[in-house]
């Protein structure tokens, strides 16, 4: 039992001086559309994200990850003729499962507030920030892989969003409007410490 104790207190410690607080930056492309009873043609519109985040280790293998984003989303008409751009500046809280190869998994809520709004057609940009609520409550799906003996990291992630974020007192557009993002991009830790 003594040795079971000891061999228990051993691999604790182990985990312990293995466990990394983590402060880097990260980037990458958005794939995101529109969707909900409001919307009658939306197709895929490409934009980008960057932002940095923290990772805080709990124990063993988890550890949180807070971030701040900036993301550009929105959709476009299946002709090209119309876009939505719909800018955000998103707070993902994850909880991340890291193996010991490189590979993760992560999920949690992001909150994401409104920057900005534009639609446009034949070539002229309007303002439609007041069509769009102040927030978004989105849930995050994602897997990456940290590549051993970098700094780098490469990130796959589904946004579904939660919230309604049409404000029909403003639109004029009855029904609910919905984003829903996929993100593909490079991490880069700044640098790194060890937690006891």
């Amino acid at each position: 039992m003594k040795k079971l104790a000891l061999v228990f207190l051993a691999a604790m410690s182990f985990a312990g001086a293995k466990a990394q607080f983590q402060f880097g930056l990260k980037a990458g492309a958005n794939f995101s559309s529109l969707s909900g009873s409001a919307i009658n043609d939306a197709s895929t519109l490409v934009g980008f994200n960057g932002g940095a985040f923290a990772k805080l280790p709990i124990t063993g293998h988890w550890s949180l990850q807070p971030e701040l984003v900036f993301s550009t989303q929105g959709a476009k008409s299946s002709s090209g003729d119309f876009t939505e751009h719909v800018n955000y500046m998103n707070i993902p809280i994850l909880l991340k499962y890291s193996h010991r190869v490189g590979f993760y998994f992560e999920t949690g809520p992001q909150a994401g507030f409104l920057l900005s709004a534009h639609e446009s057609a034949q070539g002229v940009s309007t303002d439609v920030k007041s069509w769009y609520k102040s927030s978004d409550w989105s849930w995050v799906f994602g897997v990456g892989y940290k590549i051993p003996m970098t700094h780098l990291g490469i990130d796959l992630r589904y946004n579904v969003g939660l919230s309604d974020i049409n404000d029909p007192s403003n639109s004029g557009f009855n029904g609910s409007v919905h984003t829903d993002t996929w993100q593909l991009g490079l991490t880069y830790v700044l640098f790194s410490a060890p937690v006891r």
